[in-house]
C-alpha cells in the first residue's frame, strides 16, 4: 500500500507472482512500486482486513480513483473468501480488481479497487453469489426447522450464532409408539394354546414328579415371570402323554422308532404347547431341536388363518451354522406334517436358488443370520408373517458375533410371536439376549445352569509337548479299529489342511471340514463322514456344534479350543443318542490358563483328573498371583530383554 497523502493511499496494490514487478503508472515515485513488503503487505490492515494477489498483474489505472465501498454480513464473509481465498481470487482474476475486506461485527466492510467498470463489475458478482448462499441458507434452515420438535425454537446470541436446537425425547418416545402401533395394527390373528393335558399327566404326584425328576438327569424348571409366579406344568412322560390329540404326530414318531421322550422334550413340550415363550438349556445330543419342531408343527397347522392367506412363512429357526441349518432342514423333512414346506437359507448357498424357493412360498424358514437379514434387506422375503420363532444354539450365535444380525432380523418379526431359545450354556450374553426378546419365559434346564460335560463320555487328558502332538495322533490312529470313527479338532484352518494332507499321504482316508471350504466340499466331507465312507474328519469349531452323527466313537483334541465351553460342545459330539463315547485331549504349557477350568468339568463328569494337569493349574494360579502382586506394588512384571 502506498504510503503518504492522496485519496487511494490506503488502497492496496498487487503486483505478479514469482517475484515480476508490475509497471509502474505515470509519474509513480519507486517507493510507491506494488507489491513491496513491509508497507501494507498483502495480509493484514486494520481490523483483521483481508486481501491475496490474484496471481497475475493488476494495475490500477488512476491514483485519484477511490475505492468501491460496501458494507456485507460478517456471517457470509467466509463464503466469499472461499476455502483458501479461492472464492475472491476467482472474482480478482475475472474482474482485474483488488479486493480488501475488514472484518467488524455485525457487518464487514468491503473495498473494491481498480477502475470504474470493474468496481461496478466485481461488485455486481459478489451480489450475485450473496444472493445464492442466502438463499441456500435459508432452504437448508427450514429443512432443520421442518424435524426440529414443535414447540421448540432455535435461539441465536448477541453476535447472531445459533445454539444448538433441543431435542424433545417425549415427543420422539411418543413418535415412536405410533408408528410401532401402525405398523402392526393390520396382523392377521394368531393362537398359541393347543395343549391338552393327559388324564395321566394331569394325576400325577408331587412326589412322583420329583422322583421322575431325579431319575432323568434332574431335569428342572423356573418361571421367569416377575410377580406372581405360574405353576409348572407336570412333564409329559410319554408320546402318547403330550401328542394324544395329534394322530399325525404321533405316526412320524412311530415311523421314527422312539422308544419315549428326552428328559428335556418331556418337560417342554407341555409349556411349549400352551404357547409360553421357553428357554431351553442342556447339553447337546439331548433331543432339543425335536423339542421346538414338533410344537411347531401344530403351531402352523392350527393357526385360524389359513397357510395361503398368510403371505408369508410362519415359522422361523435361526442357526449359528450352515451345517446345523441343513441338518435342522433335514429334521423338518424328516418329520413332514401335512404338506409344511421348508426351505433352508444359509450364506454359501445358491443365492438366486434361495429366492426363487422362498418366492415360491414357503411355511418353515430356517436360516443363519447373515443372508437371512441379506435378503430381508433387499426385501426378498417377509417377516411380519412369522408367528413361531426358534433361536437355536443362542451362545453360539452370540459367540460368532451374530447380534447385530439378529437384532435387524427381530425388528420386522411381529412383537406377539412366540419365542423358543435354546443353548448348551448360560452365559450372560444369552440371559441378555432372552431378557430382550422373549416375554416372561419359562426356562428348563437339565441337571444344573453350570457347565457340565455329557456323561456318557470318557475324557482321556494327555499333558504334552508341540512337538510331540504328531506322535500321539499317529499313534492312535494307527490303533485305530475298524468299526472306530473319530473327529479330530483343531484350533485354525491352516492346520486342518496341513494335517489331512499329512494323513493323505501315509494313505489314511480323511476328510477336512473347516470355513475356508467350499460349500459343496463341505457338504460332501460331511456326508462322507457320515455314511462311514471316511472314518477320520480334520475339523475347526465349525462342526462343534449342531454335527448330529450317532455313531462317533472318538473325539480327538488335537488342539485346545479358545474357551471351556467349546471344549463341552466338542465332547458332546460323541456319546449321544444313547451311546457311550471316548474324548482324548492333548494339552501343552500353551493351555495351562484352562487347567483349572478344566478340572471342574472333570470333576463334575467324575472323570480322571492327572496329577500333572493339577500341578499346571497351582503353577498358572501362582503365575498370576505373583503377577498381580508385582502390578499392584509397582514393579516391572519382567526383566527386560537385553538385545544385541
Amino acid at each position: 500500500s502506498t504510503q503518504g497523502g492522496g485519496p487511494n493511499a490506503s488502497a492496496w496494490v498487487v503486483a505478479a507472482r514469482r517475484g515480476s514487478a508490475a509497471p509502474r503508472a505515470a509519474g509513480q515515485r519507486p517507493s510507491e512500486q506494488p507489491g513491496r513488503r513491509g508497507q501494507g503487505g498483502n495480509r493484514g490492515g486494520r481490523g483483521g482486513s483481508w486481501s491475496e494477489p490474484s496471481g497475475r498483474d493488476i494495475v490500477v489505472g488512476s491514483r485519484r480513483e477511490s475505492p468501491l465501498c460496501f458494507d456485507l454480513k460478517s456471517e457470509l464473509v467466509g463464503a466469499v473468501i472461499g476455502r483458501g481465498g479461492s472464492k475472491i481470487k476467482e472474482i480478482q482474476s475475472r474482474t482485474n480488481t483488488k479486493i480488501q475486506i475488514i472484518k467488524g461485527t455485525p457487518n464487514s466492510e468491503v473495498k473494491i479497487f481498480g477502475s470504474k467498470t470493474m468496481q461496478t463489475k466485481a461488485k455486481a458478482v459478489i451480489d450475485d453469489f450473496v444472493k445464492k448462499q442466502e438463499n441456500y441458507n435459508l432452504s437448508r434452515k427450514s429443512d432443520i426447522e421442518a424435524f426440529q420438535p414443535s414447540g421448540r425454537e432455535v435461539s441465536t446470541d448477541a453476535n447472531g450464532v445459533k445454539d444448538r436446537p433441543l431435542i424433545d425425547w417425549d415427543q420422539i418416545r411418543e413418535e415412536a409408539v405410533r408408528w410401532e402401533k401402525k405398523k402392526w395394527e393390520d396382523l392377521l390373528p394368531i393362537k398359541k394354546n393347543f395343549y391338552v393335558e393327559s388324564e395321566k399327566t394331569r394325576s400325577m404326584t408331587q412326589e412322583e414328579i420329583d422322583t421322575w425328576r431325579k431319575e432323568n438327569f434332574n431335569v428342572m424348571c423356573d418361571d421367569l415371570k416377575e410377580g406372581e409366579k405360574r405353576p409348572v406344568p407336570n412333564p409329559t412322560c410319554s408320546f402318547e402323554d403330550a401328542f394324544e390329540t395329534f394322530p399325525e404326530v404321533m405316526k412320524n414318531i412311530e415311523k421314527a422308532g422312539f422308544k419315549k421322550p428326552t428328559p428335556i422334550q418331556s418337560q417342554t413340550w407341555p409349556i411349549v404347547l400352551q404357547g409360553i415363550d421357553v428357554i431351553g438349556v442342556a447339553q447337546t445330543g439331548t433331543g432339543k431341536t425335536l423339542s421346538y419342531l414338533m410344537p411347531g408343527f401344530i403351531h402352523l397347522d392350527c393357526q385360524p388363518v389359513g397357510r395361503e392367506k398368510r403371505n408369508g412363512p410362519g415359522m422361523l429357526v435361526l442357526t449359528p451354522t450352515r451345517e446345523l441349518a441343513l441338518q435342522v432342514q433335514a429334521e423338518c423333512s424328516k418329520y413332514s406334517y401335512k404338506n409344511l414346506r421348508s426351505v433352508c437359507i444359509y450364506g454359501g448357498g445358491d443365492r438366486e436358488a434361495q429366492i426363487q424357493d422362498v418366492s415360491k412360498g414357503v411355511d418353515i424358514v430356517i436360516a443363519t443370520p447373515g443372508r437371512l437379514n441379506d435378503l430381508q434387506m433387499n426385501n426378498f422375503i417377509r417377516l411380519k408373517s412369522v408367528t413361531y420363532l426358534v433361536l437355536d444354539e443362542a451362545d453360539k450365535m452370540l459367540d460368532m458375533g451374530f447380534e447385530p444380525q439378529i437384532m435387524k432380523i427381530l425388528l420386522d418379526v411381529r412383537p406377539d410371536r412366540q419365542t423358543i431359545m435354546t443353548s448348551a450354556t448360560w452365559p450372560y450374553g444369552v440371559r441378555r439376549l432372552a431378557q430382550s426378546y422373549l416375554k416372561e419365559p419359562m426356562l428348563v434346564y437339565v441337571g444344573t445352569l453350570d457347565l457340565v460335560a455329557v456323561s456318557t463320555v470318557k475324557q482321556n487328558i494327555i499333558i504334552t509337548t508341540e512337538e510331540e502332538k504328531r506322535i500321539h495322533i499317529q499313534k492312535f490312529l494307527e490303533n485305530m479299529s475298524p468299526k472306530d470313527k473319530v473327529i479330530v479338532f483343531v484350533s485354525r484352518k491352516i492346520v486342518a489342511d496341513h494335517l489331512s494332507s499329512d494323513l493323505v499321504l501315509q494313505h489314511l482316508s480323511v476328510e477336512s471340514l473347516h470355513g475356508n471350504r467350499e460349500q459343496s466340499d463341505r457338504e460332501k466331507a460331511l456326508k462322507n463322514f457320515k455314511t462311514g465312507k471316511v472314518r477320520i474328519l480334520i475339523a475347526t469349531d465349525l462342526a462343534s456344534r449342531g454335527l448330529d452323527v450317532h455313531d462317533i466313537t472318538h473325539v480327538y483334541n488335537y488342539d485346545f479350543p479358545r474357551n471351556i465351553e467349546e471344549y463341552v460342545h466338542r465332547v458332546g459330539r460323541t456319546g449321544r443318542a444313547g451311546n457311550t463315547g471316548v474324548s482324548i485331549t492333548l494339552i501343552t504349557r500353551n493351555d495351562w490358563r484352562v487347567a483349572a477350568e478344566l478340572i471342574h468339568i472333570l470333576e463334575r463328569a467324575n472323570q480322571n483328573i492327572p496329577e500333572e494337569l493339577v500341578a499346571m493349574a497351582e503353577r498358572y494360579n501362582a503365575s498370576k498371583l505373583k503377577r498381580e502382586m508385582e502390578k499392584k506394588m509397582g514393579r516391572p512384571q519382567a526383566k527386560p530383554k537385553k538385545f544385541y
